[in-house]
């Protein structure tokens, strides 16, 4: 028996949990970003699918980084400020 997404309950849409964790989202792209895409899948001899998830997971293990280095930037341009609180 396969899981449906969402079922009547009087006359409410109830969706379960397990709808909103595993399902494919829509991204929505600009005809120029498509096409851009498209062309470095092929490049890279991959799906434009492998290619957004290539692109996701970059950006998700360069976080942390952002972070620091934002973290940083602010200790530094405010250390005179960041000082005068501490005492």
């Amino acid at each position: 028996m396969t899981k449906q997404p969402f079922s009547l309950l009087g006359g409410l849409i109830v969706v379960p949990l397990w709808y909103h964790f595993f399902m494919a989202m829509n991204l929505r792209l600009t005809p120029e970003q498509s096409a851009g895409l498209r062309a470095a899948a092929e490049q890279d001899g991959i799906s434009m699918q492998e290619a957004a998830l290539a692109a996701v997971n970059a950006y998700i293990s360069r976080r942390p980084q952002r972070l620091t280095s934002a973290i940083a930037r602010v200790a530094e341009e405010d250390a005179e400020l960041l000082d005068r609180l501490s005492q």
